[in-house]
């Protein structure tokens, strides 16, 4: 067998277009693509407070696979992250904690609050636990189940993309 040229092959794309080196010619707004940029890189924080966060560990594994949505770096700094994961209960003691971690991301940031301890209180309606995490800090997008499956939180996702996609650029309302 000899040597093969390269010119002896011809591929055509479906649609009989030939690559001929034009330019192409995208139309959008600045608003739309820094929207879908941000789509599709989030940077989770890597935090979590109760058995939640078990769920949300799972999420990563090669089972899940959370880095089909953009999501799989988990940065262990707020101030390189813009997504929180609440996931779990949050007592009157963390939330001074929680409180500064929101405070040192940068902006955007977005907050999901996994569980329903997270959203309010779960099973446990006593003082020290706060009976919903929105008390703290504002809420974008909440994950309901006792833990709540790793579905659920890609299902989350999901939702926070689309509201970080028509987000775009600006301030970010209340």
């Amino acid at each position: 067998m000899g040597l093969v040229e390269l010119n002896d092959f011809s591929i055509t794309p479906a649609g009989g277009h030939q690559k001929d080196g034009a330019v192409g010619l995208v139309m959008a707004n600045l608003s739309e693509l820094v929207g879908w940029g941000r789509k599709y890189s989030l940077h989770p924080l890597l935090f979590g407070l109760a058995c939640c966060a078990i769920e949300q560990i799972s999420a990563g594994m090669s089972r899940f696979d959370i880095s089909r949505f953009g999501a799989e770096v988990f940065r262990a700094s707020p101030r390189q992250s813009d997504l929180i994961i609440i996931s779990g209960r949050v007592s009157n003691k963390m939330a001074p904690v929680v409180r500064r971690l929101y405070d040192q991301m940068l902006e955007p940031k977005w907050v999901i609050a996994m569980g329903d301890c997270a959203s309010c209180g779960g099973p446990f309606n006593n003082y020290a636990i706060i009976q919903g995490v929105d008390k703290i800090i504002p809420v974008d997008v909440y994950v309901p189940g006792c833990p709540p499956r790793p579905e659920a939180l890609f299902y989350a996702i999901l939702r926070l993309q689309q509201k970080v996609q028509k987000f775009g650029i600006g301030e970010r309302e209340g």
